[in-house]
C-alpha cells in the first residue's frame, strides 16, 4: 500500500524542456519537434546532484544499480545514453524487480538496515493485483512530492487545493496495512486516521456490504468533513448507489480521485450522478508513482517529471503496451519498466493525450484474432444506462458472458440490448452476447476488479 501521510498539498513544480514523444527526450542524438534536452530539478531530499540531466542520470543508474550492471552488459557504457543505446536496453518486469531483492537494486556497500534506521526509505509492497505482492523501496516524503506534481496537471484540483494546504482525503479502496495506517479487520474510525487521512473500508468485496456498513462509511465521511475523496472507482460506485438510495451528500467534498483500476464509463456516471462532483483518473501504481492525471477539460496528461512513458508493439490503431522509466526514486528507479497496462497516445495542439485501455491480460479477442481492450468493450457498453458495474467474460470458444449490477430506476433493458449487439460488432462473434443480472460480483484476492477477462486466465 502506498504511504499516505505526506501532505498532499503540491510542492514547487519542477521545470522540463520540451515534452517526451515515442522516446524519452533528453537522451544524446534525438531530436524531436522542438528542444531535445529534458532537464530535471530534483526537490527530494535524498537525491544526488540537485540539477542532473536525465541522461546523465540514466547513464549513472546502469553503472550503480546491479540489476542494471547484469542486465545492460551487451550495451555500450558511455558517458551520456545515447538513443541507439536506448532501444538496446531490455525491458523489466515484476520478476526482474524481484530478483534478489533488496540488493539486486541496493548500491555497493549500501544495507537495507541502514537505510531504515536512518529512516531514508519505506518499505512498502505493491497491491498483488499481477500475482505476489513486490516489496519496495521507495524514498521518504518521495510519495507525496510526485503525487502533488500530478495533481498539479488538473488546474481544478490544483487551485483547491492550494487555497487548502492541509486537506483532508477519505480513502475509499481495498483495505490493507501502510504508511503508519492499517485498516484490516475490525478498526475504530481513530485507528484509521493519521493526521489528513481517514482509511473508510475495512473488508473487501464492497458488493457484499450490508448497509449498516454503508450508514457507518456514511457517517463517518460526514464527521471527518474531507475536502476529496481518493477511491477505487468500484468502491466508489457501490457508495454512490448507497447514497441515491439514502439521498445524501457529502458537502465539504469537492471532487472525487479514482484510482487503482480501471475507471469505467459507468462508474464515472454513477459517482458523479450521486455525489454531484467531479471524479478525476489518477493513473499510476505503488512502483511507479502516478503517471497520468485527468485535467479539467478531462484530457489525461503524463507527470513527466516523475516518469518517461513509452508506447510498444502497438497496434494499428496505436494501442499499444506502457513501458515505464521513473525518474525521482534513486532507491528503486525503474528502466523500461513494462507495467502491464494498454494504452495509446495522440497529439493536441502542441500538448499529448493519453488514454488508457486496462490490463493487458484483461483483453479479449475478437473472432480474426484481433486484440480488444477493455476500454474498447467499456465504450460499446457505456451506451446504455443504468448499469453501474460489470463482468465480460469470454471462454475459449469465443462466446461472451455479461454479468451486470444496475441502478434502482434509470436501467433500461432496450439500451443494453443495442449496447450489446454493437459488442457482437466488435467482436466478430456470429453468436449475440449473453447477459444477465446479478446482485454482486466479487473482485480478486486483491480486493480489485476486472472488468473483463477470459474464462482461462
Amino acid at each position: 500500500m502506498r504511504s499516505l501521510k505526506q501532505p498532499v498539498s503540491p510542492t514547487g513544480r519542477v521545470a522540463v524542456m520540451g515534452y517526451p514523444p515515442l522516446l524519452p527526450v533528453g537522451l544524446k542524438g534525438f531530436t524531436p519537434d522542438g528542444d531535445s534536452w529534458m532537464t530535471m530539478q530534483l526537490v527530494e531530499p535524498f537525491s544526488p546532484p540537485i540539477h542532473e540531466p536525465a541522461h546523465l542520470r540514466l547513464a549513472r543508474w546502469r553503472r550503480e544499480v546491479p540489476l542494471y550492471r547484469e542486465l545492460y552488459q551487451a550495451v555500450p557504457d558511455r558517458a551520456e545514453l545515447e538513443t541507439k543505446d536506448w532501444l538496446r536496453l531490455p525491458f523489466i518486469t515484476r520478476h526482474e524487480m524481484g530478483l534478489n531483492f533488496p540488493h539486486n537494486f541496493l548500491r555497493d556497500g549500501v544495507e537495507l538496515s541502514t537505510l531504515l534506521d536512518r529512516a531514508e526509505v519505506e518499505l512498502e509492497h505493491t497491491s498483488g493485483t499481477s500475482g505476489e505482492r513486490q516489496p519496495l523501496l521507495l524514498g521518504v516524503g518521495w510519495w507525496g512530492l510526485q503525487e502533488g506534481r500530478a495533481l498539479q496537471l488538473n488546474r481544478f484540483v490544483a487551485d483547491v487545493l492550494e487555497a487548502n494546504p492541509t486537506a483532508r482525503r477519505a480513502v475509499l479502496a481495498s483495505p490493507s496495512c501502510g504508511g503508519g495506517l492499517c485498516n484490516q479487520g475490525q478498526t475504530t474510525a481513530r485507528e484509521r486516521t493519521d493526521e489528513t487521512v481517514l482509511l473508510l473500508s475495512t473488508s473487501r468485496q464492497p458488493w457484499l456490504w450490508s448497509e449498516a456498513e454503508w450508514d457507518r462509511i456514511v457517517s463517518e465521511i460526514l464527521e471527518w468533513k474531507p475536502l476529496f475523496l481518493d477511491t477505487d472507482p468500484v468502491y466508489a460506485t457501490a457508495l454512490a448507489r448507497h447514497c441515491l438510495r439514502r439521498g445524501v451528500r457529502f458537502p465539504s467534498v469537492r471532487f472525487v480521485l479514482s484510482s487503482y483500476e480501471f475507471v469505467s464509463g459507468f462508474h464515472r456516471a454513477a459517482v458523479t450522478r450521486a455525489l454531484g462532483v467531479p471524479l478525476f483518473n489518477l493513473y499510476g501504481a505503488t512502483e511507479t508513482g502516478h503517471l497520468l492525471m485527468e485535467d479539467e477539460n478531462g484530457i489525461l496528461r503524463a507527470s513527466t517529471e516523475t516518469a518517461w512513458l513509452e508506447i510498444v508493439q502497438p497496434d494499428p490503431a496505436g494501442i499499444g503496451e506502457l513501458v515505464v522509466t521513473t525518474m525521482t526514486n534513486e532507491y528503486m528507479p525503474l528502466i523500461r519498466y513494462r507495467i502491464g497496462d494498454l494504452a495509446m497516445r495522440s497529439r493536441m495542439k502542441s500538448d499529448m493525450a493519453w488514454e488508457l485501455h486496462g490490463r493487458v491480460r484483461d483483453s479479449l479477442v475478437s473472432a480474426d484474432g484481433t486484440r480488444v481492450t477493455t476500454r474498447q468493450v467499456d465504450e460499446c457498453l457505456t451506451s446504455a444506462t443504468g448499469i453501474l458495474h460489470y463482468q465480460c467474460v469470454q471462454d475459449a470458444a469465443g462466446n461472451v458472458m455479461i454479468r451486470y449490477i444496475s441502478g434502482d430506476a434509470v436501467f433500461r433493458p432496450e439500451g443494453l440490448a443495442d449496447a450489446l449487439a454493437g459488442l457482437q460488432r466488435l467482436l466478430g462473434s456470429p453468436r449475440p452476447i449473453s447477459a444477465r443480472p446479478a446482485e454482486m460480483l466479487l473482485g480478486e484476492a486483491s480486493g480489485k476488479f476486472r472488468l473483463t477477462r477470459r474464462a482461462q486466465d
